[in-house]
């Protein structure tokens, strides 16, 4: 991957791309096998810093942007909003009796050696990396050719708005 975007290991952008990519998987690993929820979710945190930070690196501005706004501001407040405002958090085992540790873990090495198997013998083609920033032809796409679908899907939005505005306010029924 590394050699895919033109990088040698002795480049210092090198080192912050697998410092990037080693939070990534370090946290997403501390979010599977957590036992504690509130230490999952704010794993998940690092997760999401560092996905944005790997979009960053790869010069997707505006996907690294939409990470940090939609997933990092919106879906994981939400979630720990869930967490801290659940009782009884503590009692909780996440732990299941059904389940073979054996068999997962010899299924994710397995998994884990077929990709690296892919990942090293694949020929990647190197691709000239582009110095303009992708915001502004995002932007336009948004209000040319694609401007019908994304109306589509604020009208969309606007309608889940009012739905959840309508339910939150609505009154309760007396018995």
């Amino acid at each position: 991957m590394i050699a895919a975007l033109g990088i040698r290991l002795g480049d210092p952008a090198a080192y912050v791309f697998l410092a990037f990519a080693a939070m990534t998987c370090g946290s997403a690993l501390i979010v599977a096998a957590s036992r504690n929820i509130v230490y999952s979710a704010y794993a998940l945190l690092l997760t999401f810093f560092g996905v944005a930070g790997l979009y960053a690196f790869l010069d997707a501005d505006f996907i690294a942007a939409a990470q940090l706004l939609v997933y990092v501001g919106g879906i994981l407040v939400l979630i720990l909003f869930g967490v801290m405002l659940t009782h009884k958090i503590r009692d909780i085992n996440l732990s299941n009796e059904t389940t073979n540790p054996i068999i997962g873990a010899a299924i994710a090495g397995f998994i884990f050696l077929a990709l690296a198997y892919v990942s090293i013998y694949t020929k990647w083609d190197v691709v000239e990396r582009t110095a303009s920033p992708t915001t502004g032809e995002i932007g336009k796409a948004f209000v040319g050719k694609y401007l019908l679908p994304f109306e589509a899907s604020s009208v969309l939005l606007l309608g889940a708005l009012i739905g959840a505005a309508y339910l939150a306010r609505r009154e309760k029924e007396k018995p």
